[in-house]
């Protein structure tokens, strides 16, 4: 039995100078499956968000890409999420995470915001930790005062190529998340490993 995702949201900062920040992982997660199942996104300008349907046997699926910067992305998400009445544990949110590196994307439940303010702002605005979360590993710079720089940076060719490849198998994953459920995803996206090439 599959889990009922909603909403799929991926985080960001719009503009082509962000494009191909790490912080900018969710976006590509999103772009990725919308590639994948031939889906349009649309600019909305009271959601101000870029936002797309996907609709396949019983899923009727909503997806949105915000349009304002990173710390203001909840105001789509609740924006979206009043107007088509979905409940917070129905609402996926793929974003960058600096404690898993680079090739390693997790599902997660729940919980606080972890520093990142994207979802700080998701919680905020929608009144709930409950969403579910897909964790895309971007690393760590190692040195907290250098985290701004480093989302705000491009990772290297080779890091790019892990995220690349891991954001590939996580999109999947969601497919596998709506089809068969929470458990056969956590078994498929937490058993991937990156390919080490030369």
């Amino acid at each position: 039995m599959g889990t009922e995702v909603k909403l799929l949201v991926g985080l960001g900062n719009p503009g082509p100078e962000y494009e191909r920040t790490r912080h900018n992982a969710g976006f590509w997660l999103v772009e990725d499956f919308c590639r994948r199942h031939a889906i349009t996104l649309s600019p909305d300008t009271k959601s101000k968000a870029l936002i797309g349907r996907w609709q396949q046997g019983a899923h009727d699926l909503r997806i949105v890409l915000p349009q304002n910067f990173m710390n203001r992305s909840g105001f789509s998400v609740a924006a979206l999420a009043n107007f088509y009445k979905i409940p917070a544990n129905e609402i996926l949110v793929a974003y960058d995470e600096l404690d898993l590196p680079p090739g390693v994307a997790k599902f997660k439940k729940g919980g606080g915001a972890g520093g990142h303010n994207g979802i700080k702002d998701i919680i905020a605005q929608t009144g709930s930790q409950d969403f579910m979360r897909l964790r895309i590993g971007i690393g760590h710079p190692g040195d907290k005062t250098k985290v701004t720089g480093f989302v705000l940076g491009k990772a290297s060719a080779n890091e790019q190529r892990l995220i690349d490849d891991c954001i590939d198998e996580a999109s999947r994953s969601i497919d596998t998340l709506m089809v068969d459920g929470w458990g056969p995803a956590l078994q498929r996206l937490h058993s991937y490993r990156p390919e080490q090439k030369g």
